[in-house]
């Protein structure tokens, strides 16, 4: 049983997918390590780490390679996806773990060639001969070279997904999983659901803010208490000059709009500034004109 786990036939082929995101796992891993380990001086003096930041960069990648790579043949982002490295030089078909020059290979490759490129400009520019302007140059060029090379491999390994970095395509080593992969079932009664809810709620999302609120409220409150058999003599404006059709108060500085009800000036005013096509919320009706009421209200009717 063993050996038809470890039989190359019976893994399945890593998607590109999980690959790269294991070296993006790989990325934060780095980061998350290194801010922790510059948390530790924040008590010292400003930039005590930064004539030494590539070597002990290279220090903590070291210690991540001696507990990944090097002992479990996988990297971080690799062992979280249930992926590992694979000798692909090996002629057998069952899997073949990294040779120890395969690992320290991929450490020079890796950690060597980050700090030479981060440390190559503070150890030529100090020097003006012209034997080290030139070994400068010959390293530039090298290093755009190398990106080069990385971004064919890159375009290469989108149209066959293996060796996603030129490093294990150097060295010969290849992502495979670890254990077989299930056969995922996957429900789709319930994925339909949350697209059909999703889609709803981006709907009513875009309708919402064309929908007057505060007019259709209005609207269903003159419907829900109608008045009927309105007057328009004297004694029934002065009825309901009493209160305000929209605050319920005694009306400041009352003004109407062409139907029998009163309303304070502020009320109406910024109602009708809100919405062009104001109605009352009694009856109904729209502004026609907004005129202050000329019936004047005796004191005497406060105490009525």
């Amino acid at each position: 049983m063993a050996s038809s786990i470890g039989n190359e036939k019976s893994v399945n082929p890593v998607l590109r997918i999980s690959q790269l995101d294991a070296l993006e796992l790989n990325k934060a891993l780095e980061q998350l390590v290194w801010s922790q380990f510059t948390s530790c001086f924040h008590g010292f003096k400003p930039g005590v780490l930064a004539h030494f930041e590539p070597e002990v960069k290279a220090f903590l990648c070291l210690i991540l390679w001696k507990f990944t790579v090097y002992s479990k043949n996988a990297t971080v982002g690799q062992a979280i996806l249930n992926i590992q490295y694979k000798n692909n030089l090996s002629q057998t078909e069952k899997y073949q773990p990294l040779s120890k020059h395969q690992k320290l290979w991929y450490l020079i490759f890796t950690v060597g060639g980050r700090w030479l490129e981060e440390r190559c400009y503070d150890l030529f520019s100090n020097h003006q001969q012209q034997s080290f302007s030139k070994i400068k140059r010959y390293i530039g060029f090298g290093s755009g070279l190398l990106k080069l090379c990385g971004l064919l491999n890159f375009l290469i390994f989108l149209r066959n997904g293996t060796f996603a970095t030129l490093t294990e395509r150097i060295l010969g080593i290849r992502s495979v999983f670890s254990k077989p992969q299930s056969v995922r079932q996957v429900g789709f009664e319930y994925m339909n659901r949350e697209l059909l809810w999703h889609g709803f709620a981006e709907f009513l999302i875009y309708l919402l803010p064309l929908i007057n609120v505060q007019k259709l409220k209005l609207k269903i409150s003159s419907w829900c208490s109608p008045i009927a058999g309105l007057s328009s003599s004297e004694n029934t404006l002065a009825a309901y000059c009493r209160e305000c059709s929209l605050c319920g108060e005694w009306p400041t500085m009352p003004h109407t709009i062409g139907c029998p009800h009163v309303f304070c000036y502020y009320c109406i005013k910024s109602n009708f500034i809100f919405d062009m096509y104001f109605t009352c919320p009694k009856c109904g009706s729209e502004v026609h004109d907004l005129q202050p009421l000329k019936y004047k209200i005796e004191m005497i009717e406060l105490h009525v």
